[in-house]
C-alpha cells in the first residue's frame, strides 16, 4: 500500500509548492508589470495574485512612491558667454507602470540627458545675473519641458530644483568683491543718514530751546507790562477817589487854592527854568509874600 499511494503524495506536494510559488503577494505602492508568451498582460496592484508557471511572469517590478535622483554638474554657457557648472535634482513619481517598463530604455539615463538639454536651452538665452536671480522661473521651465516629454514614459514629473549654480573662480571673486563694496557703501550710507538724523536733533533741540528762551522773555516782558498797567490803573483809580471825596464834602474856593498852591509849591521846587502861574493862585501867592514879610518883622 504504501508504494502504491507515494507517487501520488510526491505528486501533491509538488502541486502544492508549485502553487505556492505562484502566488505571489504585491506589497502597499508597488506593481508588477505581468507578460504572459512573452506579451504584456497586466498589471498587479496592491493584493494577492497567482500566475500561471511557464506562462506568465514579472516582467517588472515598480514602486509608485515618489522617487529623487540627483543628477551631476552639468556644463552650461549663458547669454553673454560665461560657462558655469550647475546639478539639478528631479523629484518624479511613476504613474503607468506599463508604459514605465515600455516606453524608453533606461528611463533614468533619458531623464538625465533630457534634462541636460533642458537646462541648456534655457540658460542659453539668458545672461549671468538674471541666472543667478531666477531660480524659480528656471526651475518652473525645466518641470514643464520634462513633464511633458515624459508622459509617454509613464513618469510624472513634480518639480526639478537647481541645487548649486558654480560660475567661474573669476567670477566668483568679482561677485565677491562686488558685494563687498556694496556692503562698504550701505555702511556709508547708513552712517551719513545717522550722521544727518543726529544733526536734525541738535538742531531742533537749539531751535526749541530758542523758542523757549524768547517765550519766556516775552512772557516775562508781558509781566511786567502788566504789573506796570495795574499801578498805574491802582494810582488812577485812587486819584479818581480822592477827587471824588474832595467833591462829595463841597470843598470851598479857598482849599481848592490853598491845594493849587500846594501844587506849585512842588512844580517849583523842579528843575524848571519857566513856570506859568494860573491867575486864580496869584492872589493868594502875593498874600503869602506879605504874611512872609511880616512875620520877619516880628
Amino acid at each position: 500500500m504504501e508504494l502504491i499511494f507515494t507517487p501520488f503524495i510526491v505528486i501533491a506536494v509538488l502541486a502544492i509548492v508549485i502553487i505556492i510559488k505562484n502566488v505571489i503577494i504585491v506589497p502597499q505602492a508597488n506593481a508588477y508589470v505581468i507578460e504572459r508568451l512573452g506579451a504584456y498582460h497586466t498589471t498587479w496592484d496592491t493584493g494577492i495574485h497567482v500566475k500561471i508557471p511557464v506562462i506568465d511572469r514579472v516582467a517588472k517590478r515598480v514602486s509608485l512612491k515618489e522617487a529623487v535622483v540627483d543628477f551631476p554638474p552639468q556644463p552650461v554657457i549663458t547669454k553673454d558667454n560665461v560657462t558655469m557648472s550647475i546639478d539639478t535634482v528631479v523629484f518624479y513619481r511613476i504613474v503607468d507602470p506599463k508604459l514605465y517598463t515600455y516606453g524608453v530604455e533606461r528611463p533614468m539615463m533619458a531623464i538625465e540627458n533630457l534634462t541636460a538639454t533642458t537646462l541648456r536651452n534655457i540658460i542659453g538665452d539668458m545672461e549671468l545675473d538674471a541666472t543667478l536671480t531666477s531660480r524659480d522661473i528656471i526651475n518652473s521651465k525645466i518641470t514643464t519641458v520634462l513633464d511633458e516629454a515624459t508622459d509617454a514614459w509613464g513618469i510624472k514629473i513634480n518639480r526639478v530644483e537647481l541645487k548649486n549654480i558654480m560660475p567661474p573662480k573669476e567670477i566668483q571673486d568679482s561677485m565677491e568683491k562686488q558685494m563687498k563694496a556694496e556692503r562698504e557703501r550701505r555702511e556709508k550710507i547708513l552712517q551719513a543718514e545717522g550722521e544727518k538724523k543726529a544733526a536734525i536733533l541738535v538742531a531742533e533741540g537749539e531751535k526749541e530751546s530758542a523758542i523757549l528762551r524768547a517765550d519766556a522773555v516775552k512772557e516775562s516782558k508781558i509781566r511786567e507790562a502788566e504789573g506796570e498797567a495795574a499801578a498805574i490803573l491802582k494810582i488812577q483809580e485812587a486819584t479818581a477817589a480822592g477827587i471824588d471825596m474832595i467833591n462829595k464834602v463841597n470843598p470851598s474856593k479857598e482849599f481848592i487854592s490853598i491845594k493849587a498852591l500846594e501844587s506849585f509849591e512842588k512844580a517849583a521846587d523842579g528843575k524848571a527854568t519857566k513856570i506859568i502861574i494860573p491867575s486864580e493862585i496869584q492872589g493868594l501867592a502875593g498874600l503869602a509874600t506879605s504874611l512872609t514879610e511880616l512875620a520877619k518883622k516880628d
